[in-house]
């Protein structure tokens, strides 16, 4: 354990400070925490050394490409490799009803495309049986979607970046036109983020079909967690949140690849249109969305 090398995206708060502090607790030797703007990811880690832990700090925009790749090399020439990876940066909308086009765009690159500047410059320093965990929410789960059409596309057996680039492509092009249509997902509530999480899973499917090095890369809905992003809703700590991924990361067996895993640990059917999502119809997702409608 002491041997490895783990890095966790946007991880100066929330749920990525958590999952570092619980990896440096597990003895995981080299953790870094990760944040785009260098004075908070500073700040964090001496939070956490103040707790007698010993996380490292780099700076890191992974919607940067510049960024990410300076990373990797400071990486491959420090360690010679990475084993653990856990994408967990993500931003979402200000308003959960109303978008522009350049706010859509944001999340999505932040919360998709950001994942192909991980593939360019991280994934070629993965080692042997490295672990990838892609942080995507309940909001991720193909049940979002209800347009037949994407759901047959993203289900494809021999589904290629191509088809997932498309998906992302038709929402942006009908929030910019203004043709977007609520029947598309059941909810107008949070587009963007359930899309480009939804994105996010698709990917993952296809990371870990080309992947080799016996790398395991699945995607983790961590749970309604109490963060600044559920505005301190949430029916889990970030402590309590931290345990999957870091399981996945330590503890899952190395068999488990290409798979959506539940806060609980458990697989669940990413493909399963009738799936019961637990964050919906419940108090505190009904707090959430009054906090975020109070802050507008």
């Amino acid at each position: 354990m002491a041997d490895k090398v783990a890095v966790v995206t946007g991880s100066n708060k929330g749920l990525g400070f958590g999952i570092v502090k619980e990896l440096c607790k597990r003895g995981v030797g080299s953790v870094y925490l990760t944040a785009r703007d260098s004075q908070r990811g500073l700040q964090a880690v001496e939070k956490i050394k103040q707790e007698g832990l010993c996380p490292e700090f780099h700076q890191l925009d992974v919607s940067d490409r510049r960024s990410v790749k300076k990373f990797a090399e400071y990486l491959k020439q420090k360690h010679n490799g990475l084993d653990i990876l856990i994408n967990n940066a993500a931003i979402t909308t200000e308003h959960p009803y109303k978008i522009t086009y350049e706010e859509a765009k944001r999340v999505i690159e932040i919360n998709y495309k950001s994942y192909f500047n991980i593939q360019d410059y991280l994934f070629p320093i993965l080692n042997k049986n490295a672990r990838v965990i892609n942080v995507s929410s309940s909001f991720g789960h193909l049940a979002n979607l209800k347009n037949t059409y994407w759901i047959e596309r993203l289900t494809k057996l021999d589904i290629k970046t191509e088809d997932v680039d498309a998906f992302v492509d038709w929402f942006l092009t009908s929030v910019k036109n203004e043709t977007l249509k609520k029947e598309n997902f059941g909810t107008e509530t949070f587009l963007a983020y359930r899309v480009s999480k939804i994105a996010a899973c698709a990917l993952t499917r296809v990371q870990n079909r080309n992947i080799d090095r016996n790398i395991a890369i699945n995607s983790l809905h961590p749970g309604f967690i109490k963060t600044d992003m559920t505005r301190d809703s949430g029916e889990l700590t970030v402590e309590e949140a931290s345990k999957t991924p870091v399981y996945l990361a330590l503890d899952a067996d190395q068999s488990l690849k290409g798979k959506y895993i539940w806060y609980d640990k458990t697989e669940m059917d990413w493909e399963d249109l009738n799936a019961d999502l637990d964050c919906y119809n419940k108090e505190e997702f009904k707090k959430f969305m009054g906090r975020y409608m109070s802050s507008d």
